[in-house]
This record gives structure tokens, sequence and C-alpha cells, in this order.
């Protein structure tokens, strides 16, 4: 890149824009050149307060966002035309930013999208710890959701190590996002996802290409976390005290302990509240240390973890940033940067 830091634009400011936008703040070698939106809500308006630019989205909604008081800099395309713009993170609504790639097709900017599109949509998933050369240089990359980004840290980690033969995942969903409670979401009941394998298991093959995983799903009626439960074959026999070994080197994966009284996700949530992180934020898979055990003759493993909805996919995002521009070739330095500005932790006391 011609230019000293990255000129990152966020697409979409809600529950991970929101968090890549601040991310990227923090980050010595990018430049936040503002946020693009489509609505004037206390979002977007908290943003403006915070000094981001504010953008229009798409040319349509410009006027109709200075209407409801905020001052607009400008379309998002005003930026991209111009070439003010290195990378686009779209941060839009699940399905919104396929049809955003044709703007940045046409300008020739660089993308990234979240798990809520196709892996089709950039030809390239992504966890930087998984496959991060993969996406060095590339137009376009696909962050993959929170689970599956859970998925491929966890049971990837194995499988790179000792090499996984069968992984059978249960994922135990939150039912809706914090800010989203009061509109939708279900109530005193558990809501099964009937298609098996669920898309996680699948989605986690676009990034660990050899992976024998299949994953089943179910809606719980909580807004805290997801919950992970998995059982892994794997090729050679190991103790107990392999598998902590693995996971405790692993980056973003953390040990917490029933033991401590984390006995749930509400423990997990209070505990990266407690951890001072902006928005009580949680980007490490906190693993339940004494729910991790082996089966008598070594060749199974059984695991708990919890997955941070909200915030475990921002580092990589950032990660992704570094890739397709190649400021940082090599994926432990970019992890490393990441997590050094991010605050990332692999022990919480």
């Amino acid at each position: 890149m011609s230019r000293s830091k990255v000129q990152v634009l966020v697409n979409g400011y809600g529950v991970i824009g929101k968090r890549v936008a601040d991310a990227v703040l923090r980050q010595p070698d990018m430049k936040l050149v503002g946020i693009a939106d489509v609505v004037a809500d206390w979002r977007i308006k908290l943003a403006a307060a915070k000094g981001f630019p504010i953008y229009a989205s798409i040319p349509e909604k410009e006027d109709e966002m200075r209407k409801k008081g905020l001052k607009v800099e400008g379309t998002m395309v005003d930026l991209l035309k111009n070439g003010l713009v290195d990378v686009v993170v779209d941060c839009a609504p699940a399905k919104i930013g396929a049809r955003n790639k044709e703007v940045y097709e046409k300008y020739g900017v660089k993308a990234i999208f979240q798990g809520g599109e196709k892996h089709e949509v950039a030809g390239v998933s992504f966890v930087a710890q998984r496959n991060y050369h993969e996406a060095l240089g590339k137009q376009y990359v696909r962050v993959v959701s929170c689970n599956t980004t859970a998925i491929c840290r966890v049971v990837g980690a194995l499988h790179e190590k000792i090499g996984v033969k069968k992984a059978r995942v249960v994922v135990f969903r939150r039912a809706v996002d914090v800010w989203e409670s009061s509109r939708t979401g279900i109530m005193n009941t558990a809501v099964p996802e009937l298609q098996v394998p669920s898309h996680h298991g699948p989605d986690a093959r676009t990034v660990i290409k050899d992976l024998d995983i299949v994953t089943m799903a179910a809606k719980g009626s909580h807004n805290l976390y997801h919950l992970h439960m998995a059982m892994v074959e794997v090729k050679e026999k190991v103790t107990r005290e392999d598998i902590l070994e693995i996971l405790d080197k692993e980056p973003r994966v953390i040990f917490v302990s029933g033991e401590d009284g984390i006995d749930g996700l509400n423990t997990i949530f209070e505990l990266s509240r407690d951890l001072g992180r902006p928005r009580g934020d949680l980007y490490e898979i906190p693993v339940w240390r004494d729910g991790v055990s082996v089966s008598p003759d070594g060749t199974e493993i059984y695991m708990i973890w919890a997955t941070p909805n909200e915030s475990n996919v921002i580092p990589e995002n950032i990660d992704a940033i570094r890739a397709i521009t190649e400021l940082e070739k090599d994926a432990k330095a970019s992890i490393s940067k990441t997590d050094e500005y991010l605050g990332v932790i692999k022990r919480v006391y």
C-alpha cells in the first residue's frame, strides 16, 4: 500500500460495525475514514457525537439522514469514487452485503464481509489462526460467524496439533441480540434447528477444508452468548493434559472454571465486564477447564465453551484488513499486533 495507514470505511454501524470501528481506531497502521449507514437512530447519532464522519450508504438516504439531525459528509460512493478508501468492512445486515458488493466492484475497492453472507460472496472465508495466508492480497474476504469462528479456534487447534478424525458439536444459541430483545426473540422455550447438520459445520469447512464435522443447533430463551458442547474423535491417543496444553497455547482461547463460580453464560458475561473491556466485550473463547475430559481409551475429547456473539469476530476483522492489504504477511505477527492493541488475554487472573 502506498499510504502509511490503510484507510478503512465501516459500512453498517450495528452490533459488529460499531465494534469494528472502535477496533480500527486502536490500530496504529489503520485509519478510520468514517462510517456509513442508512438510518439516523441513536447509534448513528452517538457515532457522530464521538466525532466519526458519517456517510449515507446509499444516495437516496442522504437527505433523510440530514433531516433527522445528522451532519452527513456525503455518500459512501463519494468516498469510493474519489479513491479515499482502501478497505470497506461491510457490516450491513445479512444478504445486504452481497448487494453492496456491486458498488465495491464498480469502484475497485477491497471489502470484508461478515458471516451473514454466503461463502461465495467473497470466495475466501476467514479465521486468522487457521487460514490467514489464504486471504493475502485478495479483493474480498468473508469473516465467518461468531459460532464458526469459535469452532475453528477450538476444534481447529486440535486438528492442527493432533488431527481430528471426527467432530460433533452442539450449538445452543442465544435467541436474539441484546439491543433487539424488546422486538423479537423467544420466551420460556427452546427451539431446535431441524436441519441437520446445521449450517455451522459446512461453514467451518470453508475455512478448514479437511475437517470432518457435523453440527446441531437450537435457540434458547436468553440473549447472552451461545453455548457449545463438542465431542471430538482424534487420530491419536491423548490425555486430558495434552488437550489443556494445546488450548492453553492457542491464541484467543482462554480457560474459565466452574470451581471458581463461573458456572453459566451469565457469569462469563459479568466476567467480561469486570475485565474492563469496552462494552464488556470478550474477544476470546472461554473454555471450561473443568469441562474438558477424555475418553478412557484416549481417542475422544469432550469440551464445553461459550461464544461471545457480539465480539469474538472483531479481532478477525482487523486481521482480515491486514491480510487483504498485505500490511502484514505473517499470520502470527498480525494476530500478535491485533491482540496487543485490543487487550486480548491468555489468562483471566
